[in-house]
């Protein structure tokens, strides 16, 4: 015996029908939204470059994504990591939590791991007493001599479990210089891609800076 359905007057759609379409698009929905925060949380996040201390590498404009895979992402509400694929290393570009306003996230060029000792002198950087390639490094204002942190920063060690970070334009750059290490903990993820790019002066997309991998 077929089931009986219900008409509205004026209407040619069953009202069971459309409870039904209407039910079955709030659960897509929820599907969907569910999808993109497991993605957004665990897999990859969108990052905008807002300011200039990481030129000429990345500049203000660039919209990234970071992979959290990379180094396994965090547990959500917890200090807890998931598995990763590998371990920071000296050169990896790093999105993190800025460790004086977790509520903010900063890049910037990893230049020693825990356990490497770092100085800098004459703007020069030395991990573990070896000079540090700064091939893509920026310097635009002249060395001073008595100028702490910046260009003259005494020999320290990055503990255990800890990351030196710099910006890759040096004399622009507020980083592990005067704010000290970043405990693994704070690290979102490591930068990935450029998929989008803006010039804010010329008001137009820098379109040779799309989809290119940050390195």
């Amino acid at each position: 015996m077929s089931e009986a359905k219900q008409f509205v007057p004026g209407t040619t759609t069953p009202v069971k029908a459309s409870k039904g379409v209407f039910r079955e698009s709030i659960e897509s929905l929820g599907v969907a939204l569910l999808i993109f925060l497991v993605v957004r949380t665990l897999a990859f996040q969108a990052f905008r470059i807002p300011t200039s201390s990481m030129e000429e590498t990345l500049l203000p404009g660039d919209f990234l994504f970071v992979n959290k895979f990379a180094y396994g992402a965090q547990v959500p509400f917890t200090h807890h990591r998931l598995p990763g694929f590998t371990e920071p290393k000296v050169g990896d570009i790093i999105v993190f939590q800025f460790p004086e306003n977790p509520s903010q996230d900063y890049i910037k060029r990893c230049v020693a791991v825990g356990g490497d000792t770092v100085e800098v002198k004459d703007k020069a950087v030395y991990v573990n007493g070896v000079k540090q390639d700064d091939s893509f490094t920026v310097h635009r204002e002249p060395i001073i001599q008595r100028n702490p942190p910046r260009d003259q920063m005494e020999k320290i060690v990055v503990p255990e479990g800890q990351l030196f970070m710099m910006g890759d334009n040096r004399d622009e750059s507020y980083d592990s210089r005067y704010w000290g290490t970043v405990d693994m903990t704070l690290v979102r993820g490591k930068a990935w891609i450029t998929y989008f790019s803006w010039d804010k002066e010329k008001k137009f997309p820098r379109f040779g800076r799309m989809f290119r991998l940050i390195k």
